[in-house]
């Protein structure tokens, strides 16, 4: 099944962390955030990816025609041609990826219409080029695959975004600097479609996605969710940033299946 991932914005509410990177370049350790995701998605055995470019796409096209350059220890010896060697043992080269440039200012709904042509099989998957969690994908798709709706979005509950404080009497017995919302639940992208998807979309730049399109699909009674209680976070503003590089760091990242 193909993963879908949009790749283009302009992540203007994070330029203060790189305003010389797109938002999905952005590193938690020495990888960008699209290569966790990425890395996610194969650990259930997704490999074949379509990237939704638009905004500073020749970053993310650089990273991926130098891929083992930029993930790999390697020697070079100048003056001789072809003389590289790499020396880790880090493969993804199952990995299949297409990079769909779908316009600068193209919105979600003109961006996902638009790599149309290179979705053959009758159900993919879709998600944001700057989210993470920990959700089950097979669970996921096999709940897809059961109810035969168009959409499946993944329901999740937002983090919190100042800290939780349990008490007693004034004494303090539980802290979490950053909880998930006890009530609602919010898209939190990791979709799963199904070609009909496409009938409610079309190239206008200026479709967005979880709009019109959305309403329609519930207006039809074919947009479905998946709740997952688990971790989920994306990556917004620069305290979300640290959040998610702290984890990976502190070896604590719920994403990391590999």
């Amino acid at each position: 099944m193909k993963t879908v991932i949009l790749c283009g914005g302009y992540g203007t509410r994070i330029r203060d962390v790189s305003d010389q990177l797109p938002k999905p370049m952005i590193p938690i350790g020495r990888f960008p955030i699209l290569w966790h995701i990425m890395k996610y998605y194969a650990s259930f055995g997704h490999n074949d990816f379509v990237l939704c470019l638009g905004y500073k796409s020749h970053v993310i096209k650089d990273f991926f025609l130098n891929y083992d350059a930029h993930t790999k220890d390697f020697t070079i010896e100048l003056g001789k041609k072809g003389s590289i060697h790499f020396h880790t043992d880090q493969d993804e080269s199952p990995w299949r990826v297409t990079l769909a440039e779908t316009g600068l200012d193209a919105m979600t709904g003109a961006r996902i219409k638009a790599i149309q042509k290179y979705i053959d099989d009758d159900d993919f998957m879709l998600t944001y080029g700057d989210g993470l969690g920990d959700i089950n994908l097979d669970q996921l798709v096999d709940y897809h695959r059961k109810h035969g709706k168009t959409l499946t979005l993944t329901g999740v509950r937002p983090p919190g975004r100042f800290g939780e404080l349990v008490h007693a009497d004034g004494l303090i017995t539980e802290f979490n600097e950053k909880p998930q919302a006890t009530a609602g639940r919010i898209s939190g992208g990791f979709f799963v479609a199904n070609q009909k998807l496409f009938d409610y979309l079309d190239q206008d730049d200026r479709l967005v996605f979880e709009q019109e399109p959305m309403r329609k699909l519930v207006a039809d009674r074919q947009l479905m969710t998946y709740e997952h209680d688990g971790f989920w976070q994306p990556m917004d503003t620069h305290r979300e940033y640290q959040l998610l590089n702290s984890l990976y760091e502190k070896g604590k990242a719920p994403w990391v299946r590999w």
